[in-house]
């Protein structure tokens, strides 16, 4: 995430220092004046993410027999036994054994460093997702919801698919697993340098498909516009903006290739930032291009935005790379070989049927009136900032466990996979059943102002509380995907399970939007996307890294009952109160105060364990770094770490 000094004797790092140029933003410009997020609202979410950083930290579960690994999975050259470690220690040396070591040519980050990894990516990811709604806050009072906002949200698909793609999902599979190889076998001394020659051969290569790409898309800009939203009342204006967005092909490949280079470094400031950068860029065209340019300006700071992501990083990068100088570096990837087409092939195609729910979506609301797609956008974005919290986990833990499968560790693996699953799920729920006990107070409290009315907030509202049934699912997805493509082998099965949820999703929403609208659009991705889930749980044993899962359906059906016990108790409490700040407050309190008893009297252990972790965090909160990591690491104690 930051420089780091240069190599000589490697000293133990527990986390990237604060201060870097890469990370800076620039400061976000003064925005129409709107209320703050309640005071209830911001700390519940800056408790999921000390839980995060709580959970990332817990010590490993006990040691057990290897299990056999997954077909497919990468069996690295074993290190020689009488080589030094990465760190210069003999191998007996405590040091060398995993307890402590922070550089990325060591197998094993520290507990220390992995919390501060997850903290800083949970407050950088946090001032994102803020600056995100501050995006949409200032789209809303701007432009409303009308059919040129409709026209711009069309546009905005392009950095959607590209950010699911190169950053997000696609782009990440491939490369982190592709990193972590080549760093495992650099601190084996390989013969040159194994993490330059993957740049080498992979970063023209990618570079020059990320242009095509987009070339092609703003060259196409007419046709996109007609098959993504044929009944579009302005096609014209959502074709300037598509070929403003089409920019961002080239930008966010280049982010993506950055950020999973960076985190399989174990570099994690510089790509937490990004989108910090990337919002601070459409806030500020919207600003100052607003008034002359409509909503294209929105198209411009996309555009402007891109650039940000890759400036960002592009100083910790550079310093990764000059770390090691090569001598007779072989042409090819970590292991001499181009990174496999297949691999990329099976990781883009999961990720492209990911990200399609959005163009059934908008194809299907195309023809409602106008305004249906920005309600759907706006109750999306809100609805899915739990999600976002609770896969912070994955971003700070997915190259570990990349590496762990590099080194040959499947059971190290298995047990990080296994405490992420438990984790998300549970902080999930917890942020599911406060969007759906408070949705119309949050919309209120966001977007009602300007052009933005009553009616939108009830239509948004109700639309979101639909979207957050499918939350679960969401998240269930996402973690498991990364279980399936960690070991850097192809694997056509989650491809396969996500386009049988992708099928369900379109078949139900043709059926459903003629009767319901908007709602049965929402209600069919929820049920799409869980259908996904239940796929990929199934399939971990024989395809991805085999988890111990014969008691996760029970716990999570435990969760679930938890979590609907205080929605409806957060919902009757939001009810009570008129003023829409206090009801957010009541309803949100009072989800927290139900769902932890009555996860007790459930046996939901695993909710149990994280919320109160995460409410012991949030109580400490004010204590300085170094204490308020001791507590963190203190309370991860408490949380299981796989079912058995």
């Amino acid at each position: 995430m930051n420089p780091a000094p240069s190599r000589p004797s490697r000293p133990p790092r527990s986390a990237e220092p604060a201060t870097t140029a890469s990370a800076s933003a620039a400061p976000v410009p003064p925005v129409p004046p709107v209320p703050p997020l309640s005071q209830s609202s911001q700390s519940s979410q800056a408790s999921q993410a000390a839980a995060v950083a709580a959970a990332v930290a817990a010590p490993p579960a006990p040691a057990r027999p290897a299990a056999p690994a997954p077909q497919g999975a990468a069996r690295p050259d074993p290190p020689a036994p009488d080589r030094p470690t990465p760190s210069g220690t003999a191998p007996g040396h405590p040091a060398a054994s995993g307890t402590a070591p922070d550089h990325p040519g060591d197998p094993r980050p520290s507990r220390r460093f992995l919390a501060r990894a997850a903290l800083v990516t949970a407050v950088l990811s946090l001032a994102g997702a803020l600056l995100g709604l501050v995006r949409d806050q200032a789209l809303a009072r701007l432009f409303g919801a009308d059919s040129a906002t409709d026209a711009f949200l069309v546009a905005w698909t392009v950095p959607e698919f590209a950010a699911t793609l190169l950053i997000e999902d696609g782009l990440a599979f491939a490369l982190i697993p592709a990193f972590s190889l080549a760093l495992a076998r650099r601190a084996r001394d390989t013969a040159g340098d194994p993490v330059r020659a993957l740049v080498a051969t992979t970063l023209p290569r990618l570079t020059l498909a990320f242009v095509a790409v987009a070339a092609l898309a703003a060259g196409a800009a007419p046709q996109l516009v007609a098959v993504l939203a044929p009944g579009l009342p302005d096609p014209a204006l959502a074709v300037d903006c598509t070929r403003l967005t089409a920019t961002c092909v080239l930008t966010f490949g280049l982010a993506g290739y950055c950020s999973a280079a960076l985190r399989a470094h174990r570099r994690f400031l510089a790509p937490a930032a990004i989108y910090v950068a990337y919002n601070t860029g459409i806030v500020a065209g919207m600003l100052l291009l607003g008034g002359r340019w409509g909503v294209r300006a929105a198209a411009a700071g996309v555009a402007a935005g891109g650039c940000l992501m890759v400036l960002v990083q592009l100083p910790s990068l550079l310093r990764e790379l000059r770390r090691r100088t090569t001598a007779g570096t072989a042409p090819g990837g970590a292991d001499g070989r181009p990174m496999g087409l297949a691999l990329m092939g099976s990781v883009l195609l999961f990720a492209l049927s990911r990200q399609s729910q959005v163009l059934v979506e908008r194809f299907l609301a195309s023809g409602l009136p106008a305004g249906a797609i920005s309600h759907l956008n706006y109750a999306q974005k809100v609805a899915q900032m739990p999600m976002v919290l609770s896969l912070m986990v994955c971003t700070v833990t997915f190259p570990v466990v990349a590496r762990a499968l590099a080194d040959g560790d499947l059971q190290r693996a298995r047990d990080r996979v296994e405490r992420d699953l438990a984790l998300a799920a549970s902080l999930v729920l917890y942020g599911a059943a406060a969007v759906i006990a408070c949705a119309p107070q949050i919309i209120e409290v966001l977007f009602q102002r300007g052009a933005f009315g009553p009616q939108d907030t009830a239509a948004t509202a109700g639309v979101m509380r639909v979207y957050a049934l499918g939350l679960l699912g969401q998240t269930l997805v996402g973690v498991l995907a990364r279980s399936y493509f960690s070991a850097g082998r192809p694997t056509w099965y989650p491809a396969a399970a996500m386009g049988a949820g992708l099928a369900a999703t379109a078949l139900l929403g043709a059926a459903a939007v003629g009767t319901w609208g908007v709602l049965g659009i929402a209600a069919a991705n929820a049920a799409g996307i869980t259908f996904t889930a239940v796929l990929l749980l199934a399939g971990t044993g024989r395809r991805g890294v085999p988890l111990r899962a014969r008691r996760v359906p029970g716990e999570l059906a435990r969760q679930l009952a938890a979590a609907a016990g205080a929605t409806a108790a957060g919902a009757y409490a939001a009810h009570l109160v008129r003023a829409p700040l206090p009801s957010l407050a009541a309803g949100v309190l009072t989800v927290t105060a139900v769902l932890l008893p009555l996860g007790r009297v459930l046996g939901a252990h695993g909710l149990v364990s994280v919320l109160g972790s995460s409410l012991g965090s949030s109580l400490n909160s004010s204590r300085i770094p170094p204490r308020a990591l001791s507590i963190l690491r203190s309370l991860t104690r408490r949380l299981p770490h796989g079912s058995r």
